[in-house]
């Protein structure tokens, strides 16, 4: 019997972490992981992210690089022979002198929490406090990026037709949403990889939402399980789950009734992915990351691959309209549809049957010139009214680009139900935990709550589309004034020299 197979089989003592030092090799690859020692040698070639990632940790922990990226229960995909039981005993000293160390950022230079005034203050403290690969991975859009900016700019213009003399003195911009009370009609929408920006990850954003009195969109591509993450749900937080389709239909049946059992209390099924977009930002720090390593064990540098295609080839691609009846037969959870984007297929999804849709272009990700959250939305509402359309049963949920109270005045009053945020909750966890993450959303509510004084509406159901002006949506390249908070936090896309031109 091999040493890796009596180690699969817990006969071996605890291997030494000078011992796994040793095997450090393309031909003989082995890494520890949450102190679990693993044979990767024949998974090199199979690893979504690329060989040369693992190789960079050949012979050493990976537990840094590993966590903010995996569940840590997908080791256990791993066949039985590559499982070489824990480890014990001191690492080597020694480290790769190519390894670059990551800046630390002393305490002292953030400033304390009260200072926030809005979600770009979060965003200027929390590129400082995380890797470069994460703030890479975060910011990044498909190919130039205009979408991902546009989704911002959009709401530009949208501007404002205030009533005077109403009765202002109460605000109420409390809301019930698929059964649930909210503090205000905003949620935290499925973002993947949390670790990257707290080690709590999900679970911190969870408990951020609880805070802050709004839901979670749990992701598929969770950094946290999805055991971990419903149990960081606190007495009355509710939490949803976003399901990317697997082509594995048994694997999706048991994912979606998993999810049920554990309590989540909507399905949202992304459908604006059947492949995920080119995201260079992202591909070009992963390229950086892995030149050495690759280059020196002679490995082409695949740069289409960036952190969110490498772990994201199980979607399926054949994802169609006629499977939802088939979701709709395995769940008794409601059922949203993410990512709608035309007036047809929002009609087509009422029509369906489910229970919603999310207006959203992915946060500018997938396709580059896609149109914004607020001029899908402003389309798509005209265009279910015109077909009288039960809206007290269909719910239009939208995302993309909210950074201000008035961004989401603009989207109750043109008719959505809830108003979802990813980027603005990860930066705020990654630059104060679930503090950061309920600070966020306080710093909306005193927007909206000023926002919902100036303009006459005490309550959400006072605020109507005829006090937006929504006109000036479609001109896309139309003269806007000048954003500097956005622009001072927004870092052009570079290119592959390393010289001046």
């Amino acid at each position: 019997m091999s040493t890796t197979q009596q180690a699969a089989e817990g006969s071996q003592p605890p291997i030494l972490r000078t011992e796994v030092a040793k095997h450090n090799t393309p031909e003989d690859c082995w890494c520890v992981i949450n102190d679990h020692a693993y044979d990767l040698t024949e998974f090199l070639s199979e690893h979504p992210g690329g060989a040369g990632i693992i190789l960079k940790y050949a012979g050493r922990d990976a537990s840094r690089a590993f966590n903010p990226i995996h569940p840590k229960d997908i080791v256990n995909t791993l066949p039985a022979a590559a499982r070489l039981g824990p480890v014990t005993g001191e690492a080597p000293v020694e480290a790769p002198a190519e390894e670059e160390e990551e800046e630390e950022v002393d305490d002292d230079e953030i400033p304390d929490i009260s200072q926030m005034v809005n979600v770009f203050d979060f965003e200027a403290i929390a590129q400082k406090k995380v890797t470069k690969e994460a703030w890479a991975y975060l910011m990044s859009g498909a190919d130039d990026e205009l979408a991902f900016r546009e989704n911002h700019a959009a709401f530009h213009r949208v501007f404002l037709k205030p009533r005077v003399l109403v009765n202002v003195e109460n605000i109420d911009m409390s809301a019930t949403v698929l059964g649930t009370k909210l503090s205000i009609p905003m949620y935290i929408t499925a973002t993947a990889l949390g670790r990257l920006y707290h080690e709590g990850g999900e679970c911190t954003l969870a408990k951020g939402a609880h805070l802050a009195g709004v839901c979670q969109m749990c992701p598929t591509l969770a950094s946290c399980t999805m055991d971990e993450m419903a149990a960081a749900r606190e007495p009355g937080l509710t939490q949803w789950w976003q399901l990317y389709v697997n082509k594995d239909k048994n694997l999706t049946k048991e994912v979606v009734q998993k999810a049920e059992r554990l309590g989540f209390k909507g399905l949202f099924i992304t459908v604006d992915a059947p492949q995920l977009g080119r995201r260079e930002r992202d591909m070009r720090q992963k390229a950086k990351m892995t030149a050495n390593v690759q280059t020196k064990q002679s490995q082409k540098i695949d740069k289409n691959q960036g952190t969110a295609r490498a772990i994201s080839s199980f979607i399926d691609p054949s994802l169609n309209w006629d499977d939802i009846p088939w979701f709709m037969s395995i769940t008794s959870m409601p059922i949203m549809l993410k990512g709608v984007q035309t007036a047809e297929d929002a009609v087509r999804a009422y029509h369906s049957g489910v229970t919603g849709i999310v207006v959203s272009n992915h946060g500018g990700r997938q396709l580059d010139f896609a149109r914004s959250g607020i001029e899908m939305l402003a389309e798509i509402m005209e265009a279910l009214r015109a077909i009288d359309a039960d809206l007290n049963k269909f719910n239009v949920f939208v995302d993309g680009g909210f950074r201000r109270g008035s961004d989401v005045f603009k989207a109750l009053a043109l008719g959505a139900k809830c108003v979802g945020v990813g980027r603005p909750s990860l930066v705020g966890m990654a630059a104060y935990g679930e503090e950061g993450v309920e600070k966020i959303f306080q710093i909306f509510k005193d927007e909206m709550e000023m926002h919902m004084r100036l303009m006459g509406t005490p309550t959400i159901a006072d605020m109507k589309p005829e006090m937006v002006i929504t006109r000036n949506l479609g001109d896309h390249f139309a003269p806007t004034p000048a954003d500097h908070l956005s622009s001072r936090n927004y870092s052009p896309l570079t290119l592959a020299v390393t010289s001046k031109l």
